[in-house]
C-alpha cells in the first residue's frame, strides 16, 4: 500500500499530539481559580497564588530538564519510539492529577508532566528535519506549532465546560486519556523514516531527500551525533540558545499567567475565563501557519534560507513589540487586553516557527534534537526566572513592569539571531 502525502500525515499526528499537549498543560491554570471561585482547585485544596507560582516553576524546571533529556532521547531512539515514551508518560501524568490531595502530590505529577511534555518539541523539530525538504520545514514547524495554539483555543471552553459539569478531578481523567489513545495511530502510520517507510511513494521519497542538505542526505542511523560541546563550538548554535532565552518568556507569560491575570484584574470566574481565554490563541494559530508559509515563499523565491528565516523573524518581532507596548498603554478593559494579546501571540508564533527550525538548518541527523532540546531548556530557564518574579512584582507594583520587561526581550532575542547567525545555512560542509 502506498499513501500519497505521507509526510503530511506524520506532521498531522504531531499537530494532534501538540493539541493534546496544550489541553493537558492548560487545565491547571484554567481550573485553579482562587478562594472565591467555588469548586476550583485552589479552593478545594486550600492553595494560594504563591503555591501556584511554586507549582508552575516545578513544572518548568522539569520541562527544562526534559527538553535537554528528550532531545538526546529522540536522537538515540528515533522519533517513533521517542514519541511513544513521551506522550505515554505525559498522558498518565495528566490523568493522575485527578488523584492529588495537596501541594506535594500535585507538584509531583506536575513535574512528571513537565518532564515528558517537553519531548514534543525536540521530537517535532527532529521529525520535520527527517520528513520535509528545507523549503517546507518552516511551514511544517508552523503547523506543528499551530497545535499549541489550537490546543489553547480548545482548552478554555472545553475544560471550563467539563469543570462546570463534573468538577476538576473528572476533567483530568478525561483529558489524560487522550494521549494514550493517540499512540495507536502513531504506531500504525509512522512505521519508519522516509528512506525506508513501506507506504511512501517514490515521488515523495525523492522530493524529500533531494530537498534536504547534503549532510541530511548522507546521514544514516549509524551516523554519530555531535556532543553538546561540539555543537556549541559553532557560533550559529548560540543564535538558537540566546534567541530562545529572550523570546520564550513572551509565550509562557500568557500561557501560565493570563488566566490568573483575568481572575485578579477583571474578577473573572472559571466560566468567564473559558469564554475569553481562547481568543488570543486564534491569533497564535494563524501566525504559526502564516509564518511558515511566508518563510517558505521567500526561500523559494530567493533561494536563500537566510532571507526567509530572518525576514519572517523580524516581522514577527515588530508585531510582538508593538503589541506588548499596547498592553501597557491601552489594555484597560478585558476586551481590549484580549484583543492586544491576540496580536502579541500572532507575532510570537509568526517568528518562533522559524526560530525553532534553525537547528535543522544548521545541523543534520542526531545533532538536530540535541540543539533543539538545549535551546528549549535554556529558554525555559528564562521562563522560570520570570515565574519566580511575577508574584513578587505584582504584589509590590502591578503586572505592568512584567509587560515592559518582556517587551525589552523582543529586540534582544531577534538581535541575537541576527548577530550569531550571520548566514543561516548548514555548518556541516
Amino acid at each position: 500500500m502506498k499513501l500519497k502525502g505521507l509526510r503530511w500525515w506524520i506532521i498531522g499526528l504531531i499537530f494532534l499530539a501538540t493539541v493534546i499537549n496544550y489541553i493537558d498543560r492548560s487545565a491547571l491554570a484554567i481550573m485553579w481559580g482562587n478562594e472565591n471561585v467555588e469548586g476550583s482547585i485552589s479552593q478545594s485544596l486550600g492553595l494560594t497564588k504563591n503555591d501556584y507560582s511554586l507549582i508552575l516553576n516545578i513544572f518548568m524546571v522539569a520541562y527544562a530538564l526534559g527538553q535537554l533529556f528528550s532531545g538526546k532521547l529522540f536522537d538515540k531512539v528515533g522519533t517513533r519510539l521517542g514519541y511513544v515514551i513521551s506522550i505515554g508518560v505525559w498522558g498518565i501524568s495528566s490523568f493522575m492529577h485527578s488523584t492529588v490531595r495537596g501541594l506535594f502530590s500535585i507538584a509531583f505529577f506536575r513535574s512528571t508532566l513537565g518532564l515528558s511534555e517537553a519531548g514534543n518539541w525536540p521530537g517535532g523539530v527532529k521529525s520535520n528535519a527527517e520528513w520535509f525538504p528545507i523549503k517546507e520545514r518552516a511551514i511544517a514547524q508552523g503547523l506543528f506549532n499551530a497545535g499549541a495554539s489550537i490546543g489553547s483555543v480548545i482548552a478554555p471552553p472545553f475544560i471550563a465546560s467539563l469543570f462546570v459539569a463534573f468538577g476538576w478531578r473528572i476533567t483530568f481523567m478525561v483529558i489524560g486519556s487522550f494521549g494514550i489513545i493517540w499512540i495507536i495511530p502513531w504506531l500504525l502510520i509512522n512505521k519508519a523514516g522516509p528512506k525506508k517507510h513501506p507506504w511512501i511513494t517514490q515521488e515523495e521519497q525523492k522530493y524529500i531527500i533531494e530537498g534536504q542538505s547534503l549532510a541530511d542526505q548522507n546521514a544514516t542511523e549509524d551516523t554519530k551525533g555531535k556532543t553538546l560541546s561540539e555543537i556549541l563550538s559553532y557560533k550559529e548554535s548560540w543564535a538558537v540558545v540566546i534567541g530562545r532565552f529572550f523570546l520564550e518568556p513572551i509565550w509562557w507569560l500568557f500561557v501560565g499567567w493570563m488566566p490568573i491575570y483575568l481572575f485578579d484584574v477583571y474578577g473573572f470566574n472559571v466560566k468567564e475565563v473559558g469564554m475569553f481565554l481562547w481568543v488570543p490563541y486564534v491569533g497564535a494559530a494563524v501566525g504559526s501557519i502564516l509564518g511558515g508559509f511566508v518563510s517558505g515563499k521567500i526561500i523559494a523565491k530567493t533561494n536563500s534560507i537566510d532571507k526567509g528565516r530572518k525576514t519572517t523573524i523580524f516581522i514577527g518581532g515588530v508585531i510582538m513589540l508593538l503589541g506588548l507596548i499596547a498592553t501597557v498603554l491601552m489594555g484597560d478593559t478585558a476586551e481590549k487586553f484580549v484583543a492586544i494579546v491576540f496580536f502579541v501571540l500572532f507575532g510570537f508564533q509568526f517568528a518562533i516557527s522559524n526560530v525553532q527550525t534553525l537547528p535543522s538548518d544548521f545541523f543534520s541527523g542526531k545533532s538536530v534534537g540535541s540543539l533543539a532540546g538545549l535551546g528549549g531548556m535554556i529558554g525555559v530557564f528564562s521562563v522560570i526566572i520570570m515565574n519566580f518574579l511575577v508574584p513578587i512584582v505584582v504584589e509590590k507594583f502591578s503586572y505592568t513592569p512584567i509587560f515592559v520587561a518582556i517587551a525589552i526581550f523582543v529586540p534582544l532575542g531577534v538581535g541575537a539571531i541576527y548577530f550569531f547567525a550571520r548566514n543561516i545555512e548548514s555548518v556541516e560542509k
